[in-house]
């Protein structure tokens, strides 16, 4: 029998942890090249994989009752280079040629990732274990302004994910 010893997390691991369970969000969107301004819901699941050394993220957002935008979000932890990364694939298609990474501040998580198109930057800001805001900003490949996409609150509907349909 194969027995696999949990593996220790550090502490970037565990704050990985806060983004566990199923969740429910109101997103306000800002007008960009992509979307249309207005207003959209959010359903967000995540569970822990591999004893947590990774976080599995499904994410839906819906504008007038149709999904609007989807992803599939892996959050880890490169260890060496103390950083925390997501890998992101979604609807736009885009195959990242790398993933985001990013740092834990004194408020929550900013994850960046570039491409030839310019450069995103998701913020994850905890107000309690059981809501959070995110926000994502794109920056155009030769700009210096940073843009607002989406800002959203979340929160809590259940400590464990649940599987969206």
């Amino acid at each position: 029998m194969n027995t696999a010893s949990s593996p220790t997390l550090s502490p970037d691991h565990q704050r990985l942890q806060a983004l566990v369970g199923a969740w429910h969000g109101e997103e306000e969107i800002s007008a960009t090249q992509w979307a249309p301004a207005g207003s959209a819901t959010a359903e967000v699941t995540a569970q822990a994989e591999f004893g947590g050394l990774f976080v599995m993220q499904r994410y839906r957002q819906a504008r007038d009752g149709k999904t609007s935008f989807a992803s599939h979000n892996i959050f880890g932890v490169d260890q060496p280079n103390a950083t925390c990364t997501m890998h992101q694939f979604d609807t736009m298609g885009f195959v990242p040629a790398e993933p985001a990474t990013g740092t834990w501040g004194d408020t929550g998580l900013a994850l960046v990732k570039s491409s030839p198109r310019g450069a995103a930057r998701t913020t994850y800001r905890f107000d309690t274990p059981d809501s959070y805001r995110m926000r994502l900003e794109f920056k155009a490949a030769g700009s210096d302004i940073w843009q607002d996409m989406v800002n959203g609150v979340y929160r809590r509907v259940s400590p464990s994910s649940i599987t969206l349909s």
